[in-house]
């Protein structure tokens, strides 16, 4: 493997960034810091100032903040991972214009072959095809005719293939969550900024319909000035999780053995930090977390599960219900909820909520003044053919699953390759939205004593910048 990052002259070699990853890594352990300050004090502009916290690691590039793609006309994709996530969204990739399939991997051989099998029926060349182990993804990553790799597997791997993908020249798109601890965001972060290469957690719920209008709304002031909003994932997965054939594996009912907190906070807090320009002229501050006991899997278990179950000797420690609130540089709350073990229809609630009025999702409904009154919920469909993005004015009809967010997604993602556009969102976006899964575990354990959020984005987050409220381009 050739040390230099391919086509980048500038970058630093893989060797080198493996020292100085290591060495941060190793310096930092979970790198929780210590808990925020009880009260915080404000300064002249009244925002808030910020608790105590570790220091972050000594930025070794510069900012991937505002950084565009290259531009290029054919967007060659590389993918790792084929069961429930990567199996279907292979479908929206073959979809897109300007986009190729290089090459798969999973170590499930069958489940390669199918997806290769896709790439042909869609017209393409047949792609590299890699399954020798959990390891072969590197393969894949040395390719020099793969540009972005997109990975969907298991949240434990999700770490060490974005870094492989960086080290070796590639952009990389990790699914929810992009890694578990606080080392390996920042790992994430400096590497991003060391190679040059964009690595960002494919939020697809930034693409909901709902979720783009309330964002076009709250920037155009609907809201007044914004104060709170919340997100979840309540989410019933008891069947899933001891499903024997769903998941590659019991890895994600394992989980629930080792943390207590939220794990799949991004779905809740990506839409509302966009809302709240997070990163973008605000920043979330701190954390506090409290968790009822772990209870739903092991009554669905004792009522579904036969003796003799491997699923018998786990212990569960997961809260059933995780509740964070999360503060900002600005003051503002941010409520965000995780619920996958007790009978709940599903919600991420979604909701925004200002001087002037306020959105709630699951059912969408809205109270802004002056447009209502009388204390009743208005038609959030009135506000489509104003506020609506213009994604979802271009595709009416979007192919693929979760109502077409996901093809909006890769989509958008893929166009700003083509174009040679700043991504929608970026390495200190991920490394936000993800920073819930092991704080709000630390603050549980800490009877929800606030755990400081660390600044990603080492001061840039002050700089207002575009994001996913983007205009079309020409």
């Amino acid at each position: 493997m050739n040390d230099a990052v391919p086509g980048n002259q500038d970058a630093p070699s893989r060797r080198s960034v493996l020292r100085t990853t290591a060495g941060v890594a190793g310096a930092a352990g979970l790198g929780l810091g210590a808990p925020a300050a009880a009260v915080a004090a404000t300064d002249g502009a009244g925002v808030q100032a910020e608790p105590a916290q570790t220091a972050a690691p000594v930025r070794q590039g510069a900012t991937m903040a505002g950084v565009p793609f290259e531009r290029r006309s054919t967007v060659r994709v590389g993918i790792v991972g084929l069961g429930n996530r990567g199996g279907s969204m292979i479908d929206l990739f073959l979809a897109l214009p300007g986009v190729r399939v290089m090459a798969v991997c999973d170590p499930v051989r069958a489940k390669a072959e199918s997806a290769a099998a896709k790439v042909v029926r869609a017209g393409q060349p047949s792609p590299a095809v890699y399954t020798n182990g959990e390891e072969d993804y590197a393969k894949l990553c040395e390719r020099g005719d793969v540009d972005f790799v997109y990975v969907a597997t298991p949240w434990d791997s999700h770490f060490e293939m974005a870094r492989t993908a960086m080290l070796n020249g590639k952009h990389v798109g990790v699914e929810c969550p992009i890694a578990m601890r606080l080392d390996e965001l920042w790992a994430l972060v400096d590497l991003s900024e060391r190679t040059r290469r964009h690595c960002m957690q494919l939020e697809n719920c930034c693409y909901g319909r709902n979720e783009m209008r309330v964002l076009r709304m709250a920037h155009a002031g609907k809201f007044g000035e914004l104060l709170h909003g919340a997100g979840a994932y309540n989410h019933d997965l008891r069947e899933l999780m001891f499903s024997p054939t769903y998941y590659e594996g019991p890895w994600r009912r394992l989980w629930h053995t080792r943390l207590r907190g939220d794990l799949y906070p991004n779905h809740g807090f990506g839409p509302v930090a966009n809302y709240m320009d997070v990163n973008r002229g605000d920043r979330a501050v701190s954390i506090s977390s409290f968790g009822t006991p772990a209870l739903g899997l092991a009554e669905y278990r004792e009522a579904h599960v036969p003796p003799g179950d491997p699923s018998w000797k786990e212990t569960y420690i997961g809260s059933d219900r995780a509740i964070s609130m999360i503060r900002t540089a600005k003051g503002r709350v941010i409520r965000l909820e995780h619920d996958v073990s007790t009978p709940h229809p599903y919600s991420r609630i979604n909701s925004l909520g200002g001087t002037k009025g306020v959105f709630e999702d699951y059912p969408a409904r809205i109270y802004v003044e002056p447009d209502h009154k009388g204390h009743q919920w208005g038609d959030f469909s009135a506000y489509a053919a104003e506020f609506d993005h213009w994604l979802w004015k271009e595709h009416a009809n979007p192919p693929g699953g979760h109502g077409g967010m996901d093809y909006l997604m890769v989509f958008r993602l893929t166009q700003c390759m083509r174009l040679g556009l700043v991504p929608d969102f970026d390495v200190y976006d991920a490394a936000t939205w993800t920073a819930p899964v092991p704080l709000s575990h630390a603050s549980i354990k800490a009877k929800g004593a606030p755990q400081p959020i660390p600044d990603f984005t080492r001061g840039e987050w002050r700089k207002p910048r575009s994001g996913v409220d983007s205009v079309r381009p020409r």
